[in-house]
């Protein structure tokens, strides 16, 4: 008998990934593909919009074609949140590279609007706060980038987005331009006391609201796919941006429970329920879902840099042949022998949110080895975790009981146990750690009748792993110091420009 199942769109910041996740919870197809990253100046990062159409179009049918056996009844999609496209209504043809979430170039803008003082009214209305980070000073950059953009985009013959809406554009040819409430919290221009777009903001950065997709709810319709991309006609009834996605995905629906994701970068999420708790200690509002895919909210608190660091040491340094190599090199070692490495590639998120900040290692000595640095990179991503937590919990009130865990990095049993270690949290891995993918699955999933409820659909994912804290955790923790420290030297660099 045939299996009723979904078809889930993961597209990253480095490549899409698809699964067809059958109602039992097994992965019943799964395929991956990488796409480019072009730097065309420092700090600046763009990608092509059509290829990301091309590759995800192709990884989904070769996801469905390996899932013998699959009946797949909807489409659930999520997305790299604040990468911004622009394209055309009726070609449907990109007028611009996207501009990636760790895109730069937005800083004179946002340091301006600071200086004028609007950053108190933007944080109150959107619960985020001026930086590049966010996707409406991209859009504001590229339609004063250009008078021919800004002249068609008044003109009501563009359409702009996050990834999501693109792709619905395409998979729909045209019919849909939509998004959901998670993704339109990340772009400065949505107002979270009454779940719509808003025209303070609007007005601020000069952002016609006629290019903005409509916002739906995150579980429900979003279109009907074409037959000619995916080589079926099922509705898309799943969206939501990556880190709320994983957050579903992880069964976090209700206030109290806390996830990280370690993708490019590292992101923490911490339910709050249907109230947006404002932040006092550098974390951001946004929006999540409830057990049905409503609108509920989060606080969020983003690395900037995570795996993507030991892809660096890969591809630039060529300390490591494969992100596999890292749990080994870090295990050789009895402690990180002084050496810390703060990922400022593209400045430092929460809670310091300096944009000015670049990467930087501490305390290398004669005796360092690759190995140091290797250990140093993959520390990185637990501190910057540590940091995050204590944040959530001094802004809410209440302490972790559990961290939950998911994304590439989070298969190294190594940094797993340093995290619980440092934290002295118990970290929960899922049997499947694409839960950012196995969220989108489960909101189109719970619209179409795959699985009865949020609950049936975690049921579903079996036994999760776990890493308590052991008898290593007081020195490692000890170690916290040697990483505030050089934090601290990292933002002194970034803000002396004398």
């Amino acid at each position: 008998m045939a299996v009723p199942a979904v078809l889930s769109i993961d597209q990253g910041t480095t490549g899409s990934t698809c699964l067809v996740v059958g109602a039992d919870g097994r992965v019943l197809g799964r395929s991956y593909s990488e796409f480019t990253q072009h730097f065309p100046r420092p700090g600046w990062v763009e990608h092509d919009a059509t290829e990301i159409w091309d590759v995800t179009c192709a990884v989904a049918r070769e996801a469905l074609e390996s899932a013998s056996g699959a009946e797949v009844r909807s489409v659930g999609l999520t997305n790299q949140r604040e990468t911004v496209v622009l394209w055309d209504r009726e070609t449907l043809e990109p007028v611009h590279r996207a501009i990636v979430w760790q895109d730069r170039r937005t800083q004179p803008l946002c340091r301006a609007l600071k200086d004028a003082g609007h950053e108190d009214e933007v944080r109150r209305r959107s619960g985020l706060v001026l930086d590049p980070y966010f996707s409406g000073t991209k859009i504001a950059w590229l339609l004063e980038s250009d008078p021919d953009l800004r002249s068609r985009a008044e003109g009501g013959t563009l359409a702009v987005g996050t990834v999501d809406s693109w792709l619905i554009a395409r998979l729909t040819n045209g019919a849909a331009h939509v998004t959901d409430p998670t993704n339109a919290s990340r772009t400065l221009l949505f107002n979270l006391g009454d779940a719509s777009w808003d025209d303070w903001a609007l007005d601020l950065l000069g952002v016609p609201g006629a290019l903005l997709p409509e916002i739906r709810p995150s579980s429900g319709d979003f279109g009907t796919t074409a037959g000619e991309h995916l080589g079926i006609e099922v509705p898309i009834q799943g969206v939501a941006g990556d880190q709320q996605a994983a957050l579903f995905g992880q069964g976090c629906w209700t206030s109290g429970l806390a996830k990280n994701t370690y993708g490019t970068g590292a992101f923490l999420l911490l339910h709050t329920g249907d109230t947006p708790v404002v932040s006092e200690h550098g974390l951001l509002t946004t929006a999540a879902c409830d057990a049905t895919g409503g609108l509920s909210y989060a606080l969020e608190g983003s690395v900037f840099i995570a795996g993507a660091a030991i892809q660096w040491l890969r591809d630039e340094l060529g300390l490591v042949s494969s992100a596999a190599d890292s749990e080994a090199m870090a295990s050789s070692l009895e402690d990180n022998g002084g050496v810390y490495f703060v990922p400022g590639f593209v400045g430092l998120g929460a809670p310091h949110w300096e944009a000015d900040a670049r990467g930087a290692l501490f305390g290398l000595t004669r005796g360092t080895s690759s190995a140091h640095i290797v250990r140093a990179a993959l520390e990185a991503m637990a501190y910057g975790t540590t940091e995050v937590l204590r944040a959530m919990e001094a802004d809410s009130g209440v302490e972790t009981a559990e961290l939950r865990v998911d994304g590439g990095a989070s298969l190294n049993d190594w940094l797993m146990q340093f995290q619980a270690d440092v934290t002295d949290v118990p970290v929960r891995r899922p049997p499947i750690v694409e839960t950012t993918a196995l969220g989108a699955a489960g909101l189109a999933g719970l619209a179409a009748g795959v699985w009865s409820s949020a609950d049936d659909f975690l049921g579903a994912q079996g036994e999760a792993s776990r890493f308590e804290p052991g008898p290593r955790g007081p020195k490692r923790r000890v170690a916290m110091q040697g990483w505030n420290r050089a934090v601290r030297a990292s933002l002194a660099w970034a803000r002396d420009q004398g």
